[in-house]
């Protein structure tokens, strides 16, 4: 059995963290068993979905870097659920449908009133159709068994069907539902898994049943808990957690990656620069049922760390021009987000503004130019720097380094000046140091 998973996202906006840790899911278990990892666009509902979100899911796809081995669109199947269609009528496993919503609403609210389920109440065989009006259709259960499956994180499930309504799958104008054509296409095809939210739970229920009456195997199930915001508060879209603001903001994929893989499990979180890292590691049997709580603050962490390690030809290709290995091996440590690496282009190779002293770090200043012109660069020119400070003038700690790096970088903070003074060389030091001496 080659292990066969699918993403099916519907074209009606952009993609979140739900549907991102759900894609991401489904890649990395067909990756780690070396199998399939498919895109489906649901887009049945002609009138809410939009090509431009199309478009947009395969970029955020390819920015995150999941690349589906194919893809297909329910809009361009219709014929295939037509004849399925046809076969479970002809079964008796579909049956027309004439009440308005306006009646079955009114018929649910009487049914709770009295206590009861608000299931669909199924007609008499041979009951008259309405003249002139449309039929909707419904997927009829089989209430001779419980729904019974394992689910790889929620374990065995058992659901008695004649506690759920017969399902609508085709309304009166003929267009489709989710729940039939998701089945059909999941047995086109050759799904094994199917990864989802547990707010899927009860559909699936129903489409195992689906499954059956299409002589079809039944695909493994994984229902895993929903995400919740940090603050504890349910969102669908959890803020404007979505591929467009984390791009905006710097984030690396394999940031959000590494935490979405692991949220919701008991293994630790941990940066990691490669899917394969991740797929190697997963396992729905370290899932919980407990909501799985999202941070944006961890993934901001992940992020710098996944920074710091990187190498050059890492990130060389995003890099400005003027940030080659050596910058960037000085730079790395100190960037939160990789696009911090183009604010220190002026301060490694341009001109910078001279900071304002006060007189005594003025003059200090003037001996620093002094000693920069003199010592030796080849090998550690700080520390060369700092060294012959220390002995002409006395100071130590900060009164000895803040001055020269405010002078130097224009800035209080950074990477350390033991990396940066060799790329900001020796004429361009003395004349930022003479400056900064001078300035009143």
């Amino acid at each position: 059995m080659t292990v066969t998973t699918r993403f099916a996202p519907s074209p009606t906006g952009r993609l979140h963290v739900g549907n991102i840790r759900t894609a991401l899911h489904n890649a990395l278990f067909a990756l780690k068993h070396g199998g399939r990892f498919l895109l489906r666009i649901d887009d049945t509902d002609l009138e809410r979905s939009r090509e431009e979100c199309v478009e947009s899911i395969r970029a955020d796809l390819a920015w995150l870097g999941l690349h589906p081995a194919s893809e297909v669109r329910q809009s361009e199947r219709f014929e295939l659920y037509e004849r399925e269609f046809e076969k479970l009528k002809a079964a008796g496993r579909v049956y027309a449908c004439y009440e308005t919503p306006e009646e079955l609403e009114l018929r649910r609210k009487i049914l709770l009133g009295r206590g009861l389920p608000p299931v669909y109440e199924r007609k008499p065989d041979g009951s008259p159709a309405p003249e002139g009006v449309a039929p909707h259709w419904r997927f009829k259960l089989d209430h001779g068994a419980p729904i019974e499956w394992d689910d790889l994180i929620r374990g065995h499930q058992s659901f008695n069907p004649a506690l759920i309504s017969d399902p609508v799958i085709r309304r009166a104008d003929g267009s489709w539902l989710y729940m039939l054509p998701s089945v059909i296409d999941d047995i086109d095809m050759g799904m094994t898994h199917i990864v989802r939210g547990e707010d899927h739970v009860t559909n699936s229920a129903t489409q195992l049943q689906m499954f059956d009456a299409l002589g079809a195997a039944r695909p493994h199930m994984a229902h895993e808990a929903l995400i919740v915001a940090a603050e504890g508060k349910l969102s669908k879209r959890l803020g404007s957690a979505g591929t467009d603001s984390m791009r905006e903001a710097g984030i690396e994929p394999m940031a959000l990656l590494s935490l979405l893989a692991r949220l919701g499990t008991s293994q630790p979180v941990e940066a990691r620069a490669r899917l394969g890292d991740l797929a190697e590691g997963f396992d729905f049997a370290h899932f919980g049922r407990a909501p799985a709580h999202f941070d944006m603050a961890e993934v901001e962490q992940l992020n710098a760390k996944l920074l710091h390690a990187m190498d050059y030809h890492d990130v060389s290709d995003r890099l400005p021009a003027e940030i080659g290995e050596a910058e960037w091996q000085a730079l790395r440590g100190n960037l939160a987000h990789l696009g911090e690496a183009a604010d220190w282009v002026a301060v490694l190779h341009g001109d910078i503004t001279a900071a304002e002293m006060p007189v005594e770090d003025r003059q200090f200043l003037s001996v620093a130019a002094e000693q920069a012109s003199s010592i030796d660069w080849a090998d550690n020119p700080w520390s060369e720097l700092t060294s012959a400070l220390k002995e002409a003038t006395g100071r130590k700690g900060k009164p000895l380094f803040m001055p020269l790096r405010l002078a130097l970088t224009g800035r209080d903070h950074g990477p350390e000046m033991a990396a940066l003074l060799p790329i900001i060389g020796r004429e361009c030091a003395v004349a930022r140091l003479d400056a900064a001496a001078s300035k009143p």
